[in-house]
């Protein structure tokens, strides 16, 4: 075995499908590299330009092909216009990590929620993973909120946690695991 991972495509309801990024999704990597704070916290460029755009991409498959983790486009099931990323990081344990980001033009229509709740079940019920973890700065409301009403529980404020841009931030550390599906 080679140890590469197969990305799937998963149904994430309210329209919405996690699946393989392609790349004529650069459209939406274009559009989160403008935002101030996706290139920030993700391998999103900082400055788009199409060779980037495509650059990035190929980083999310090759994700897959050294093992490391999934990475899923998100996007409308009608139209199959990528919105987002979301990404599962297997680790040591059993516990998993995971991270996301929905394009600004996205936000306020449960993208983020439904993409959790997709990939966490497949993440718990088919890989047998766990534990699920996510962290989200504490001003990031709109994030964990969602985290939240995906099942996701907050287990505390870890300090100082992560460098983002030129400082140490604080995150809160939230968890799912597979007993939380019963």
């Amino acid at each position: 075995m080679d140890g590469s991972l197969v990305v799937p495509e998963l149904s994430a309801g309210a329209g919405l499908l996690l699946r393989p990024w392609r790349l004529d999704d650069v459209a939406v990597v274009e559009e989160a590299a403008e935002d101030p704070y996706i290139p920030l916290i993700t391998s999103v460029p900082s400055s788009y330009a199409d060779t980037e755009g495509a650059a990035f991409i190929r980083r999310q498959w090759s994700r897959a092909t050294e093992g490391v983790g999934y990475s899923f486009a998100v996007a409308d099931a009608d139209d199959d216009r990528a919105l987002g990323q979301i990404g599962l990081w297997p680790g040591p344990h059993g516990r998993a990590s995971m991270g996301y980001w929905v394009a600004g033009s996205a936000r306020g229509r449960g993208v983020a929620c439904a993409a959790l709740l997709a990939i966490s079940s497949w993440a718990l019920g088919e890989l047998l993973i766990a534990r699920l973890e996510l962290h989200v700065e504490p001003w990031n409301v709109a994030s964990w909120k969602a985290a939240e009403r995906a099942g996701f529980v907050r287990e505390g404020l870890l300090r100082g946690w992560q460098q983002i841009g030129d400082e140490r931030r604080d995150m809160y550390l939230y968890s799912k695991l597979a007993t939380d599906l019963a």
